[in-house]
């Protein structure tokens, strides 16, 4: 096998077959879920098991975590908004009309993402409307939790129905 041949199998276009692929879609969510509103989770069973500096460490990331998203929001939000809105118009239009597969698997990859943006953005939201301290936040971080467990489902199982869909050669292979 000549090297070229040994490059074009490694970076294979056919998305929803490459193993690469796969790779990062599982990446991409065991991140998600583990660090909801960026507070590592296990940090919110600490501070539900011992309380203390543990809660008090939780409180303090939270509260910096929320304070950057709800600025970065606040001053980029409808920027933010029309530009991703504009991709995910953009890899649909390729992805349907014009059959491109890596389109269809990067908006399967990436429009769950604004989903988990909207619960992110609620769950700041409230941290900084006064749910910040204690077990009104540890509840907030655990509810956070489990509704981005429900997203990263839905979305890796649509991910797969379409990648098994694509298999009938629905999709060119770039």
């Amino acid at each position: 096998m000549s090297l070229y041949k040994l490059i074009v199998e490694f970076l294979d276009f056919r998305s929803f077959s490459n193993l690469w692929y796969w790779i990062a879609v599982f990446a991409v969510w065991t991140k998600a879920i583990r660090f909801g509103l960026g507070v590592p989770y296990d940090l919110v069973r600490q501070a539900r098991r011992e309380g203390g500096q543990a809660l008090h460490d939780l409180e303090v990331m939270a509260r910096i975590t929320t304070g950057r998203m709800l600025a970065t929001s606040r001053g980029m939000g409808p920027w933010l908004v029309g530009l991703v809105s504009f991709g995910n118009t953009t890899l649909v239009l390729l992805g349907l009309f014009y059959h491109s597969g890596l389109a269809a698997a990067l908006f399967c990859l990436l429009a769950p993402l604004c989903g988990l943006g909207y619960l992110s953005l609620r769950a700041a939201l409230r941290v900084e409307a006064g749910e910040g301290h204690g077990a009104p936040l540890i509840a907030l971080l655990t509810d956070h939790r489990r509704s981005v467990q429900v997203l990263a489902s839905l979305a890796v199982g649509a991910t797969i129905l379409l990648g098994l869909y694509s298999q009938t050669h629905l999709f060119s292979p770039i």
